[in-house]
């Protein structure tokens, strides 16, 4: 199976080797379209975060590299700059094998960010994230090999993706300028995503256009939604450091409510821009009881992760991430390492595709408790064409097709190496 699983990875291969860009002429870009993937402003105004250009800045307060693409809708109201992004999908879903199944269900997101300064060196951000993913129901759609959060308070979901939380995020956040090169900042959010791992895997410029999450999300990102995160950093030119207090407890069942809790967990990351083209980051969390079937176990969360992006001609892009994730249970470490990677020749175009290997003892789970850990992987590949409608939409066409492996203790469960892939339309305002 890992023979199997390298063979597949490698066909999808990074752009860290492709030429660095040299920069970007801001002055000769649109400033109707001064957002990037996830949460950036314009040019003419610095980072929420920091005095560095808003295409460093993704969800929640990590980073991604400069030379990320500005995509979004922007308004200018009196001091205020506005900015708008949306994405919704409707999505067919068709797993095989006898764990398998098949849905039809939308999912998406629409974001509204208002910034502005307060004074001469502050900058007032305030940021919401609504999700349709409620809307399916609260099994999610089918997945083969994820696992995490529960349906209905009693049993897990496995071989399905959850619906994330009609709130994805409500936040706020303060940062005043120290000097040319330096800032300091604070974040809070109900919900909001404390300072772990990589940007969330929708706002990953890597992987943003498939509709599907990563079988990996619980070791990387699953706390993008957290009911309850103060964070507080420092910047100092392309460094970052930053650590965050958080409520650890996943969200429950109920997906259109708001929940609250003890921030009880702490979160810290250091990040790194070297270049316009790399965005690196290393983050530690100390979750507690982050699990509603499990209440009185703990985890540790490491991870790591690289991104590179570079500008093709004729506005196009390439964008990479490699990432590692580690959780640390009961003395039991789960490793995942997941290599994605985005190719746009041009507006019309979008080439996808992901490549995964997890360590998950959830797949055998029973009641609440952990089975025996399994090595699993899983290869996806995929596009989308989009036709303009307006300025600010677009519509599109995509669908992807995906290869799962597991090993011999789990062929009988799956079918031997079952299949999986989605056919989706969306809609894109930005």
């Amino acid at each position: 199976m890992t023979a199997r699983f390298l063979a597949a990875a490698l066909a999808i291969a990074s752009p860290a080797a492709a030429q660095e860009m040299q920069g970007m002429d801001h002055e000769h870009m649109d400033h109707e379209h001064m957002a990037m993937p996830g949460m950036a402003m314009s040019h003419a105004m610095t980072g929420a975060y920091g005095p560095y250009s808003m295409t460093r800045e993704a969800s929640g307060t990590s980073w991604q590299p400069d030379a990320s693409p500005d995509e979004g809708l922007n308004l200018t109201r009196g001091p205020w700059m506005l900015m708008f992004h949306g994405v919704l999908n409707g999505v067919y879903d068709k797993q095989e094998g006898p764990r398998g199944d098949e849905k039809a269900f939308v999912s998406g997101m629409l974001m509204g960010m208002a910034q502005r300064p307060v004074g001469e060196p502050g900058t007032l951000q305030l940021r919401a994230i609504v999700s349709p993913d409620p809307l399916m129901g609260k099994s999610g759609y089918p997945l083969l090999l994820a696992s995490g959060e529960t349906a209905d308070g009693k049993t897990p979901l496995v071989d399905r993706q959850h619906p994330h939380d009609l709130f994805m995020e409500l936040s706020a956040s303060y940062s005043r300028k120290l000097s040319a090169g330096d800032s300091a900042f604070i974040y809070a959010g109900l919900p909001g995503e404390p300072a772990f791992g990589p940007p969330a895997f929708m706002h990953r410029l890597s992987v943003m256009d498939s509709p599907e999450a990563p079988i990996s999300h619980h070791w990387l990102d699953s706390t993008h939604i957290s009911f309850g995160v103060v964070s507080a950093g420092f910047v100092h030119d392309n460094w970052k450091l930053e650590a965050s207090a958080y409520n650890g407890r996943e969200p429950d069942q109920h997906r259109y409510d708001i929940e609250t809790g003890p921030l009880d967990s702490t979160a810290l990351r250091v990040s790194w821009n070297p270049t316009a083209n790399w965005s690196l980051q290393a983050s530690w969390a100390d979750e507690k009881s982050p699990e509603q079937l499990a209440p009185g176990i703990d985890q540790t969360k490491f991870s790591a992760s690289a991104i590179h992006t570079v500008a093709l001609g004729g506005g196009g892009w390439w964008s990479s991430t490699a990432a590692w994730g580690r959780r640390s249970i009961e003395g039991v470490d789960l490793d995942a390492w997941v290599l994605e990677s985005a190719l746009k020749p041009n507006a019309a175009w979008t080439i996808f595709g992901r490549a995964e290997r997890v360590e998950n003892d959830e797949l055998e789970s029973a009641g609440g408790h952990a089975g025996p850990p399994r090595t699993v992987g899983k290869v996806s590949l995929g596009a989308i064409r989009d036709w303009p409608l307006s300025q600010h939409v677009s519509f599109g066409l995509g669908g992807f097709y995906a290869f799962d492996f597991v090993p011999s203790a789990l062929a009988g469960a799956y079918g031997g190496d079952p299949r999986g892939g989605m056919a989706f339309v969306r809609l894109t305002l930005r």
